[in-house]
């Protein structure tokens, strides 16, 4: 059955045929509901008669269906027409690794920037307990903007096989021949070959073979015929890749060749595992002799017990950053000094230069400070409270943050400053709502970053403001003669933003700016300062800003590192994993449901029903300009709605409310038919939290316009300007509106929830609120707003608005609390059924890091 251009098929129409095979076959589609194109696999009606053909087709829809990741082909929608079986998925722009490879062995960079790909992919179905099976170059597809992509989930094995003797059909090398096969011939692992059950190994040495074909140009095993193939499989190694290739570094062939064992004990473990040695492997060259000491002469030993960034060697950048110097090529050496599971909040040299203090997290633990000695596995805790570690003075005191909580703003966390001598004591309070200090060289004064009234302001001495905004300042570090402090202005509650400096009179330089994530600062002598930043995603690097705005890129990372210190030429370094979902807490569930995405979402709106989730992703998988999404509740698939940040939903469910990342303007976008509305440009530097008032015909939102610090606006969504209709000083955060529309739930400058008018006018004080609650909705009789605090477990309570008395509802915790630095806070549906709570997690490694210039 071929379908002519102009069919429809469900509700969407048919634009033209892609291609065929044993599966199906494939077409350009329009979706007229969304106005975007996407691809339609579908079973011809006679092929559907055949219940294993149909049990394979309805395999890959489950399959990739319940997969949510970058590098695995989206799955929209399922149908049937006509008797015809069809999946919807996003429509791919590019070429299969089959037609690539025909063309010639894939430069190394490239072949290991796939690979990393395909390996992330595959970790992510295996946590999800699938194995694809079928893993080959035909089933891999290379995307314009260079991400590759997983395909045909049609052999999927979603849970074990019980008959694991049962005895497999084989395909030739050219066949296709569906129904009969349990993988394609050449790519099969020995235990496939053998009629063996399959199972997440099978899938790492079938990407073993397709890393050696796209590294050698050529397969790994293939015979004349099929029982050749199945012999070469069995009992025979391929030739060296550095025979076939001089720019392979013999620890990749290594690599390889343990993703091919034939004994799948003897294999890679996890494709995770893969990916992470195949990125400390990104930068490496032709290999110049024969000094292997970074690669274990054991090639069976666990490849995740190198240091992940042990092999990487200084990349030359000349040319990518306009005047930027020569660079010699170096190599770092990385090593690793904690071991635990956790967060890693900070680290700072002691003052010998060789002790290590750090502040961390551990196993869902408080945060305690420990200290080490490189070269010794273990770290002792200080005889201090729970606490994070601030800065450290030369004269051996330490400023630490007491009873630290996350800030209304930002990525930091907010607590008491006080001090304490390194060689034991008490600690002294000095000042609450401070986020960040150091001390002056020499001094026994700190400059502190101390939040006052909704902004954040630079102080130093304590009490003299040096600079204020309504974003948030990260890492003040003094220059080393004192005269200046360095530091990252983000404008908004995200981390983008700018490396600055001020001088002791309050004048204020920005010196490198642009970034989507910068995190990590330290001075590098007298007159640079290094910072790890990235331009778009999360991936950053290590570069160095002079005192005269001269960047330079200092070394290419992997992952996502942050920059915490530096002594002379050596760092402390941490490796982040960041991670940031939701969970939905639903009546009759005892466990609540992940809905996380891809890496990076937050939740913006829950529909009145309980139904939905409006939610963004602004980290790598959401691309360089984010993507706004609407999930159902019970998991089902999410819908990219456009590009973009989660504002708001409408009441009825049919407008998402979006803002552009730049410029930051407010756009509604369809949920079904229809065009996106930009709203009238307005000035704001950001515009992170808005609600619908109930007749959908105005919207609600925080924002601070230039030379003003943040406050309430409406805005008709129809056209004309916003109106202010509160006072300045309010914290961020969510906000939600009565059902009668008149009042406005949201955050005071005293960190409690208030109750403003619509209209303007004095806000009404809630009697019971503290500091540290956020609006989590109201219910529907407008009676009472629920309200939810930040925290393991995030606790749930109602307020009546009337009495002010207020009642416990509910606490909500996820399973794993190691690396959760925030839980909460929560959204609640109108009849208090449903309740969904964000978390972000960050699990750390830290590294010291010698020779870096």
């Amino acid at each position: 059955m071929t379908l002519a251009g102009g069919t429809k098929l469900g509700p969407y129409e048919i634009l033209a045929p892609i291609g065929a095979g044993g599966m199906g076959e494939v077409y350009r589609a329009k979706d007229p509901r969304l106005g975007r194109e996407v691809a339609i696999k579908v079973l011809p009606a006679l092929f559907s008669q055949d219940a294993d053909r149909l049990h394979r087709f309805e395999q890959e829809a489950r399959a990739a269906g319940i997969l949510n990741h970058p590098n695995i082909t989206a799955v929209h929608d399922i149908g049937s027409a006509d008797g015809a079986p069809y999946i919807v998925t996003e429509l791919l722009e590019g070429e299969t690794l089959r037609q690539r490879i025909s063309t010639g062995p894939v430069p190394v960079r490239k072949a290991i920037d796939y690979a990393v790909q395909i390996a992330k992919g595959l970790a992510a179905a295996h946590d999800k307990g699938i194995v694809h099976r079928d893993l080959k170059p035909e089933n891999l597809f290379l995307m314009k903007d260079g991400r590759v992509k997983i395909l045909d989930f049609g052999l999927a094995k979603l849970k074990a096989e019980k008959d694991a003797g049962s005895q497999t059909d084989l395909q030739t090398i050219s066949g296709t021949e569906p129904g009969v096969v349990l993988g394609t011939m050449g790519y099969m692992s020995p235990e496939q070959v053998r009629g063996k059950a399959a199972d997440a190994r099978s899938d790492i040495f079938a990407f073993g073979t397709i890393l050696y074909e796209m590294l050698a140009g050529q397969r790994a095993f293939r015979g004349d015929t099929a029982a050749d193939t199945i012999t070469a499989i069995l009992t025979k190694e391929p030739p060296d890749l550095s025979q076939t290739n001089k720019e392979i570094h013999p620890g990749l062939d290594r690599l390889v060749r343990h993703a091919l064992e034939k004994n799948p004990e003897e294999r890679f473990q996890s494709a995770r595992d893969i990916a992470f040695d195949l990125e400390s492997l990104s930068g490496l060259s032709a290999p110049t002799g024969t000094d292997t000491r970074m690669f274990p002469d054991e090639a069976k030993r666990r490849s995740r017990l190198l240091p992940v960034l042990a092999a990487i060697l200084l990349a030359a950048a000349a040319g990518v950053i306009a005047g930027r110097r020569s660079v010699n090529l170096v190599q770092p050496q990385f090593q690793r000094l904690t071991f635990q599971r956790g967060t890693v909040i900070t680290a700072r040299f002691g003052p010998d230069g060789q002790t290590v203090y750090y502040a961390a997290a551990w196993e869902g633990a408080p945060a305690r400070i420990f200290a080490l000695r490189p070269g010794t596995p273990e770290s002792s805790a200080l005889a201090l409270p729970p606490a994070n570690l601030l800065a450290l003075s030369s004269g051996g005191d330490i400023a630490i943050q007491l009873d630290s909580k996350p800030s209304p703003a930002g990525f930091a966390t907010m607590g008491t400053l006080a001090r304490a001598p390194l060689s034991g004591g008490p600690p002294k309070e000095l000042l609450q709502d401070v986020t960040y200090a150091d001390w002056a060289p020499g001094a026994t004064e700190l400059a502190v970053v101390h939040r006052v009234g909704g902004k954040e302001q630079l102080e130093f001495p304590i009490g003299k403001v040096l600079y204020e905004t309504a974003g948030w300042i990260q890492g003040p570090r003094f220059s080393s003669d004192g005269s200046l402090i360095a530091f990252i202005d983000h404008p908004s509650s995200g981390d983008d933003g700018t490396i600055a400096m001020v001088d002791r009179k309050g004048k204020k330089t920005d010196l490198a700016g642009g970034w989507s994530t910068v995190q990590g600062l330290a001075w590098a002598g007298a007159s640079e300062i290094w910072f790890t930043a990235a331009r778009q995603g999360i991936e950053r690097e290590i570069f160095a800003v002079s005192t005269g705005g001269k960047l330079r890129l200092v070394r290419t990372m992997q992952g996502t590192p942050a920059l915490l210190d530096l002594a002379g030429s050596s760092a402390l370094v941490t490796e982040d994993d960041y991670r940031s979902g939701a969970f939905a807490f639903l009546p009759g569930q005892t466990v609540a449901r992940d809905l996380s995405w891809f890496d990076w979402q937050s939740d913006r709106a829950l529909s009145a029903d309980g139904k939905l989730i409006l939610f963004d992703e602004s980290g790598e998988g959401g691309g360089a300009k984010g993507s706004v999404y609407l999930r159902g509740t019970d998991g089902s698939p999410a819908l990219r709605l456009g590009d973009g940040i989660g504002a708001a939903l409408s009441p009825d469910a049919s407008w998402a409310l979006t803002r552009s990342i730049s410029p930051s303007q407010f756009v509604l976008v369809p949920v079904k038919a229809g065009q996106p509305r930009p709203l009238p440009p307005d000035g704001f530097n950001n515009l992170p939290y808005g609600a619908f008032f109930p007749d959908g015909k105005r919207i609600a939102f925080e924002a601070a316009a230039p030379g003003h610090g943040s406050r309430l606006y409406v805005q008709a969504i129809d056209g004309g300007a916003p109106a202010p209709v509160s006072s300045e000083g309010l914290n961020q955060g969510r906000i939600f509106i009565s059902p009668d529309g008149g009042q406005i739930a949201a955050i005071g400058p005293d960190l409690k929830v208030h109750l403003y008018p619509s209209n303007g006018g004095t806000p009404i004080d809630l009697a019971s609120s503290e500091a540290g609650d956020s609006p989590a909705g109201w219910t529907a009789d407008g009676k009472s707003l629920y309200v939810a605090r930040l925290g393991q477990p995030c606790r749930v309570d109602a307020i009546d608005v009337a009495s002010g008395r207020r009642t416990h509802v509910r606490d909500l915790a996820g399973t794993d609390a190691a690396g959760v630095s925030t839980f909460g806070p929560a959204r609640v549906s109108p009849d208090g059924q449903v309740m969904i709570a964000g978390f972000t997690r960050i699990l750390s490694t830290l590294y010291k890091v010698r020779d870096l210039r």
